[in-house]
């Protein structure tokens, strides 16, 4: 069972922003296939990083707010937060390793 988060309009605050560990959001739809191929990664690398980095899908059609405050207008979109900044953003269907040596920096 993946540890991966559903991030919503109504949770991202508290669940992202005000999070003491840094956070990784795949912002995503269920139509977008580059999206749908980069969620096993994503769900792996929640795996991988649980208790050090938490890691979460928000569906941009479902939150659309959260998607428009941050300028989310290309999907599969991935930014990892930290101390409720961005601090990386990748747009596009990455390699686990692109993601992965981010993370190891950041993990607690």
């Amino acid at each position: 069972m993946s540890k991966t988060i559903q991030f919503t309009d109504d949770n991202f605050v508290s669940d992202v922003l005000a999070s003491d560990q840094p956070v990784l959001v795949d912002f995503w739809a269920p139509w977008c296939g580059p999206c749908r191929a980069l969620g096993p990664t994503i769900d792996e690398l929640a795996d991988q990083f649980d208790g050090t980095v938490k890691i979460g899908k928000l569906n941009v059609d479902e939150n659309p707010e959260t998607s428009s405050q941050f300028g989310i207008t290309s999907i599969p979109a991935v930014v990892l937060f930290h101390r409720g900044e961005i601090v990386e953003t990748w747009v596009g269907v990455q390699h686990k390793r692109e993601f992965e040596s981010t993370l190891q920096r950041f993990a607690a």
